[in-house]
C-alpha cells in the first residue's frame, strides 16, 4: 500500500500545528513517513503529552511519607501499613462516551483497571464521576442509559465492585458528557511492577487480545473539540471485552509471580506506540518492533493501523529471556496471545519494521520526554456577578426542588445496575457518603470518594479547586477514614483560549494548596482538555478521587440515626448562598461567589470528628444543598423523620464549608459538646431525628411523600421509570 502524500491538510487532520510539524522535520531531518506522522501525532497530542498542562502539573504536591510512587507511572502507589499498598488512578473517557456511550464508558472502565493491575495489584474497587447535559436535551437520556450500562456491563463481568461516584446534569455538558473512571487495587508494597525497560537485547512481548482497527486515532480524537463531523469519529471508539480482561488480569498476576517480568505497560491511549515509547524512554533505551509478529484479528492491517490501534485488553512487557517458556505457558493456559514482537536496543531509536520494510525510524526520546510543552497565555477568571436579592423560598419548597432534581435525587437507578458486592469485601455501598472496602484478611478497610462542584470552579477556579479536595477530605472523614492521597481528573475546555487556560491554572493552584494543607498528595491523574462543542465549553470540572484508611473496621462511622437522636452540626455557618444548589435548582440563579474554603478549619474539624468517632452514630459532610439536604438524606436512609430547629433559608441551604452533620444519642451529644469546647471547635445542636415528618421550623411535610419524590425523580426525569 502506498503511503498518502504528506499535505498540510493531512498534518492538520493528525492534530499537529504547522510549527509542530516543522519541529518534526528538524528532529528527523527529512519528511516523515505516514507511519511516523501517525506516531508523532499520537505521542504529541494533548491526551498523551500533557503539553498544555505539564508546566502547571509540576507545581502539585506529589510526595509524602505514605507515597511509594507518585505521578508518572500507570497508577499511584500509597503505603497502607503491614507491607501492603493501595494502587489507584482516575482517567477520563469523555469523547468516546459521547460518540458511542456504551463502548466509550465500558472501555474507560477497562483501561483504568489495566492501569492498576499493570502495577501488580488486584483491583478491589471502582468508582465513576459522570456529567451530562440538561435532562430535556435530546441526547441526554440516550447517553445516560448507554454510559451506565457500559460501566455496569464491563465492571460487573470483570468482577470489581463499584462502590461510589457522582452524577450531575447541566446544560454546559449538552455537547460533551464527562465519564471519569476510577479504580483501586491492592498489592504487596515490595512487589510493585513498573514500566521502565531495562537491559539491552531483551525481548519485547505482546500480551493479551489481538489487534484490530478499532480505536485507530482515538487519542488524537480525544485532543480536539467536537463539531458537526462528530459522527465521522465513531470508528475511533474502542470495543471492549471484560471477560478477556479478566483472563488478562489473572495471567498477568501469575506472570508477575513467576519472576518473568522486567517491566510492563498496558496498551491504552495510542496503543502499541505509547506503551513501547514510554517503556523505552523511562529506561533510557530504544525499541525495535517487528509488526509481522503482532497478533492481528483483521487481515491486511498496515503499520500505521497497528501502531495507532487502541484495541483493548492488551499489554506490552519486557521479558526475562530465561523465563520465556514459563511465561508463554501461562498465557497459553489463559487462552491469550503471547508474541515476541521486538527487543530493546542501546540506541535512541524507535525502529518499526513491517514486511521487510522500515516503516518508522525516529529518535525515541523525542517522542516522549521531548514532546512539545507550552506555556499557554491565561487570564484570571473575573469575579462573578454579585448574588443580588434572593427571592422568598419556603423551606419545604426548596427541599422539594433539590430532591426532585436529577442531580440531587436518589441515584439508585444508576448504582443498582452495578455489582457493588462482588468479592464480598464491600462494607458500604453507594448511596450516601464514601464507599468502604475491607482489606481482605486484615482488620483494615479503605474508603473511596470522588468530588467536585463545577459551579464553584467556574465562578472562582482557585476556591473551587480547594473545595473539591476539601469535600473529598470530609467525605472520607465522615466515615472515620484518615485521608491518604488523591488522584485528579482535570476536565476543561480548549486550553488555547486564555480564559479556559485561566480556569485550569486557578483550579490546579487551589488543588495544590488544599492537598498540602490536608496532607493528601496527588499520586496519579489525568488531564482531559478540548471538552467543548462548536465553541461551547463544559463547566470546568476537576474531579478529585481520594482514598482514606481505616485502621480497624470497628472504627468505621457507618450507622444510621435512631428515633430520638440529636442532630449536631460541626463547623460554622454564615448562610452562604452564592453558587448554591438551592438557587440553581429553584431559581435558575448561578451567581455570586462560591463559599470560601478555610483549610485550617477543614483540618481541625476533620481531626476532631475522627478523634471522637466513638461518640458518633452517623455523620455526613455538608456540601450541595447544605444542612437541609444532608439532614433529609440521613432521615430518608434511616426511614425516620426529623426536625430542624431553624427555618431561615441561609441556615438551611447555605453551603459554608468545613461542616458535618452528626447524629448522636443525648449522652453522646453531651460528651461531644464538652470535647468540642475543649478543642475549640464549633458544635451546636440543630435538631432531632424522629417522627414521620420532615420539619423545618413550623414548616413540615410527610417523610413518605418526600421520600417518594426523592427515590423516583431521577428515573422519571430521564424517562427510564
Amino acid at each position: 500500500m502506498t503511503d498518502p502524500l504528506i499535505t498540510p491538510e493531512l498534518i492538520a487532520a493528525h492534530g499537529l500545528k504547522p510549527e509542530e510539524y516543522s519541529r518534526i522535520l528538524e528532529i528527523i531531518e527529512r519528511e516523515p513517513t505516514f507511519t511516523e506522522l501517525g506516531i508523532f501525532s499520537a505521542m504529541w497530542n494533548e491526551h498523551c503529552s500533557y503539553k498544555s498542562s505539564k508546566r502547571w502539573l509540576r507545581t502539585l504536591p506529589t510526595t509524602g511519607p505514605q507515597v511509594i510512587c507518585g505521578p508518572g507511572e500507570n497508577a499511584g502507589v500509597v503505603d497502607i501499613g503491614d507491607g501492603q499498598a493501595v494502587i489507584f488512578k482516575m482517567e477520563s473517557h469523555n469523547h468516546p462516551s459521547y460518540i458511542e456511550p456504551y463502548q466509550g464508558a465500558a472501555t474507560g472502565v477497562g483501561g483504568i483497571l489495566r492501569d492498576v493491575f499493570t502495577m501488580g495489584a488486584r483491583p478491589i474497587a471502582a468508582m465513576n464521576a459522570l456529567s451530562f447535559g440538561a435532562t430535556d436535551h435530546p441526547k441526554t437520556a440516550h447517553l445516560v442509559r448507554g454510559v451506565v450500562e457500559g460501566i455496569g456491563g464491563y465492571g460487573n463481568a470483570f468482577g470489581v465492585p463499584t462502590v461510589g461516584g457522582e452524577v450531575r446534569f447541566h446544560p454546559a455538558y449538552n455537547g460533551n458528557c464527562l465519564v471519569n473512571a476510577f479504580a483501586a487495587g491492592l498489592a504487596d508494597a515490595d512487589k510493585i511492577f513498573y514500566s521502565a525497560a531495562s537491559g539491552v537485547g531483551m525481548p519485547v512481548v505482546y500480551l493479551g487480545a489481538k489487534t484490530g482497527r478499532d480505536g485507530v486515532g482515538g487519542a488524537t480524537m480525544a485532543s480536539a473539540e467536537f463539531d458537526d463531523t462528530i459522527e465521522e469519529k465513531r470508528p475511533t471508539v474502542q470495543v471492549g471485552d471484560p471477560f478477556t480482561e479478566k483472563r488478562l488480569l489473572e495471567a498477568c498476576l501469575e506472570l508477575m509471580a513467576s519472576g518473568a517480568v522486567i517491566s510492563i505497560q498496558d496498551m491504552g491511549a495510542a496503543g502499541l506506540t505509547c506503551s513501547a515509547v514510554e517503556m523505552g524512554d523511562k529506561g533510557g533505551l530504544g525499541i525495535r518492533l517487528q509488526l509481522d509478529k503482532v497478533p492481528q484479528r483483521e487481515p491486511g492491517m498496515t503499520a500505521y493501523e497497528m501502531m495507532l490501534s487502541e484495541s483493548q485488553e492488551r499489554m506490552l512487557m519486557v521479558l526475562d529471556p530465561a523465563r520465556e517458556t514459563i511465561a508463554r505457558e501461562i498465557f497459553e493456559k489463559w487462552d491469550l496471545d503471547f508474541a515476541i514482537v521486538g527487543e530493546t536496543i542501546d540506541e535512541d531509536r524507535f525502529l518499526i519494521e513491517h514486511g521487510n520494510r522500515i516503516m518508522a525510524d525516529v529518535p525515541l526520546s523525542k517522542l516522549s520526554s521531548s514532546a512539545p510543552e507550552y506555556d499557554r497565555p491565561w487570564t484570571e477568571t473575573p469575579a462573578p456577578a454579585p448574588l443580588g436579592e434572593i427571592p422568598d423560598i419556603a423551606p419545604i419548597d426548596g427541599l422539594r426542588a433539590l430532591i426532585g432534581s436529577p442531580s440531587y435525587a436518589h441515584k439508585g437507578w444508576v448504582w443498582e445496575q452495578y455489582d457493588t458486592q462482588v468479592m464480598a469485601d464491600t462494607i458500604r455501598t453507594p448511596g450516601i457518603g464514601a464507599g468502604i472496602v475491607r482489606v481482605h484478611g486484615t482488620e483494615k478497610a479503605l474508603a473511596f470518594t470522588c468530588d467536585v462542584t463545577p459551579r464553584y470552579v467556574r465562578a472562582n477556579p482557585r476556591e473551587g479547586g480547594k473545595q473539591a479536595v476539601a469535600e473529598a477530605y470530609r467525605n472520607l472523614t465522615a466515615v472515620g477514614a484518615r485521608p491518604l492521597a488523591t488522584t485528579d481528573n482535570l476536565n476543561f475546555g480548549n486550553p488555547e483560549k486564555p480564559e479556559i487556560m485561566g480556569q485550569l491554572v486557578g483550579a490546579i493552584q487551589g488543588i495544590g494548596e488544599a492537598c498540602i494543607a490536608l496532607d493528601m498528595p496527588i499520586v496519579s491523574g489525568n488531564v482531559s482538555l478540548y471538552n467543548e462543542t462548536d465553541g461551547h465549553p463544559i463547566l470546568p470540572t476537576p474531579t478529585i478521587g481520594a482514598v482514606g484508611l481505616i485502621d480497624k473496621i470497628d472504627d468505621i462511622i457507618s450507622g444510621l440515626p435512631d428515633d430520638g437522636d440529636l442532630m449536631l452540626m460541626l463547623g460554622e455557618s454564615s448562610g452562604h448562598l452564592g453558587q448554591s444548589a438551592l438557587l440553581a435548582e429553584f431559581c435558575g440563579i448561578e451567581a455570586g461567589d462560591p463559599p470560601p474554603v478555610d483549610l485550617e478549619r477543614e483540618r481541625r474539624n476533620g481531626e476532631f470528628l475522627r478523634a471522637h468517632r466513638s461518640l458518633v452514630k452517623a455523620a455526613c459532610d455538608l456540601s450541595d444543598g447544605g444542612l437541609a439536604l444532608a439532614a433529609f438524606e440521613m432521615s430518608a436512609a434511616a426511614g425516620i423523620g426529623m426536625r430542624l430547629d431553624n427555618d431561615e433559608i441561609g441556615s438551611l441551604f447555605g453551603e459554608d464549608q468545613a461542616r458535618y452533620l452528626i447524629a448522636s444519642s443525648f449522652d453522646q451529644a453531651e460528651a461531644l459538646m464538652v470535647a468540642a469546647g475543649q478543642a475549640g471547635v464549633t458544635l451546636a445542636v440543630v435538631g432531632r431525628f424522629g417522627g414521620e415528618d420532615i420539619q423545618m421550623g413550623p414548616h413540615s411535610a410527610p417523610l413518605a411523600t418526600l421520600a417518594e419524590l426523592y427515590n423516583t425523580s431521577f428515573a422519571q426525569a430521564l424517562g427510564t421509570a
